[in-house]
């Protein structure tokens, strides 16, 4: 009788506040281990017949009504590529039930193109919908419908009524009619127009853009938001929040984006989530209660922030801004921002050496993401080699590494992550046995969008089925392609045989020229697919 495989799962809150913590929503069944003032472990253990496929979500609470934060600081570990001292600073909003909180002003900006037909645009419809039910007769708002054109709602700004509500609700469902191509630079540029003639000082301005694709001008598109941040008035300056529907949208871009605009960003990668998680970015990004948000001098020699550019303080989820730092960082830091009543918000921060978490392996995969975008925009090969390197310390995959998995013998150390480039040499370094189970694990990357589905109108890919475009791709996704998304040799001189003679030809000669740089070797080292037989 083949014995039972354990579970375990072991999880350690500290808020950073000493006030009560609590377990709010979990996936599994919980035990208390230890509860401190701030702190919080918790453990879970089962047998099971077979490994469990379920994720492992988890949320908690801690017992506030004001506002309240502080900063972590720490240095960094001794095997730490970067020298500079690491830090986080955090505010949490409180759930006082009396806190009032900014008027909304929104535009929504939907992409209706032909390839968010079927699911995509109808939860998008009806998460648009359900987020006009919770507006208040206060709040104004519009909508654009883009394809290759824009359709406007209504010409200007209209205030939140019932009967206006009902009117929107009949145009989308009349309007979003998914077909055409993908333009977003010149329905974002209205979008930002509509706010110019804005006067109300107790309403945030926020344009809500929702997409399935990837455009050629996006880099234009960031900097065009770049130039609206810095040459408007703060208060004034729409927040931009993005929301990406599955693999097919560049999420860096809409990410960067979001950061630009001093918004948020969050994604539907399989399409039942759509409804949910667009509902809940919408709650976060209207519900705030702190607008421009500043640090005060921390006098340093050097200073990164991830955001740079620093988001509202909203009731649905606490703000988090961390970074790298040189210098002597003060005892406490003073962070000013706006109150929804035009009252100005102060409060110092007390900052505290960390001892019980490792900071870097916390805040890492955030930090990656934030210079994965900021490689993306400024085509920094540096800021990729930054994330290279932070992606082999801390075992994370990125967009410019690879996760090679091998089962690891008695005594014998198994590879570490390693960057795409130098797969092949340190695969033969550490002398990895043909026999030796070894796992290339590709599509652990988001990529950096597509535009030709974009183009074809192809619709959304979500993370379980990739799309396959044939013999090519398929021989590709079983052997290099799990190194990097690159073809394998082997499978292609064999897919040869199906293609024209001309084509035969041109690859021949293509595979015998690259021979000279060892890829036959390396696809002999690495291929376990049925081209090697």
């Amino acid at each position: 009788m083949k014995a039972p495989l354990k579970e375990r799962i072991l999880v350690k809150v500290n808020s950073g506040v000493a006030r009560e913590v609590s377990c709010n929503i979990s996936s599994h069944p919980l035990k208390v281990q230890v509860r401190e003032a701030g702190k919080l472990s918790l453990s879970y253990e089962a047998e099971v017949k077979a490994w469990s496929s379920m994720d492992f979500s988890f949320s908690y609470i801690v017992s506030l009504t004001d506002i309240v934060g502080g900063v972590l600081l720490q240095s960094p570990f001794l095997r730490d590529f970067d020298e500079r001292d690491i830090f986080c600073f955090y505010l949490y909003p409180g759930k006082s039930h009396d806190r009032k909180v900014f008027r909304e002003s929104v535009v929504f900006l939907v992409d209706i193109s032909g390839s968010m037909k079927g699911s995509p645009l109808e939860n998008t419809k009806n998460a648009i919908i359900t987020s006009l039910s919770h507006l208040n007769a206060e709040d104004t708002f519009n909508i654009i419908a883009f394809n290759g054109e824009f359709n406007l709602f209504s010409p200007s700004m209209e205030p939140a009524t019932v009967e206006a509500r009902l009117n929107a609700t009949k145009w989308i469902e009349a309007t979003f009619i998914a077909n055409g191509g993908t333009n977003i630079l010149n329905p974002l540029t209205q979008a930002m127009k509509l706010f110019q003639n804005s006067t109300a000082s107790d309403s945030i301005p926020l344009i809500f853009l929702i997409t399935d694709g990837t455009v050629e001008n996006e880099r234009q598109i960031c900097n065009f938001v770049k130039s609206c941040v810095t040459n408007g008035q703060s208060a004034c300056t729409p927040r931009l929040c993005t929301f990406g529907i599955g693999l097919y949208c560049n999420h860096y871009f809409l990410q960067m984006l979001a950061q630009i605009g001093r918004g948020h960003y969050d994604a539907a990668y399989d399409l039942d989530s759509i409804v949910f998680r667009m509902q809940r970015l919408f709650r976060k990004a209207s519900s705030v209660i702190v607008s421009d948000i500043t640090l005060g001098s921390l006098s340093l020699d050097s200073l990164e922030l991830f955001p740079s550019y620093i988001p509202d303080l909203s009731l649905e989820c606490p703000l988090m801004i961390s970074g790298r730092c040189n210098g002597t960082f003060p005892e406490s830091v003073k962070v000013s921002g706006t109150l929804a009543d035009m009252t100005k918000f102060e409060v110092d921060l007390p900052v505290q050496r960390e001892k019980d978490i490792q900071l870097t392996n916390v805040l890492a995969e955030r930090h990656m993401d934030f210079l994965t975008s900021q490689a993306w925009l400024l085509e920094s090969k540096e800021l990729e080699e930054k994330v290279s390197k932070m992606s082999i310390q801390h075992k994370i995959p990125s967009e410019y590494t690879c996760m090679v998995l091998v089962e690891n013998g008695v005594g014998k150390k198994a590879p570490e992550p390693v960057l795409i480039k130098k797969a092949y040499r340190k695969l033969t370094k550490q002398g990895l046995e043909r026999n030796t189970e070894k796992l290339f694990l590709g599509g652990m990357s988001l990529g950096f969008g597509y535009p030709k589905a974009t183009a074809d109108n192809v619709p959304p890919a979500i993370k379980e089925a990739k799309p396959s475009e044939g013999l090519l791709e398929k021989a590709t996704s079983t052997c290099c392609g799990r190194l990097a998304d690159n073809c394998c040799g082997m499978c292609l001189l064999q897919t040869c045989r199906f293609a024209n003679d001309q084509c035969t030809v041109v690859c021949t000669q293509l595979c015998a020229a690259l021979a000279c740089f060892e890829l036959i070797n390396c696809c002999i080292e690495i291929c376990d697919c049925d081209c090697l037989q």
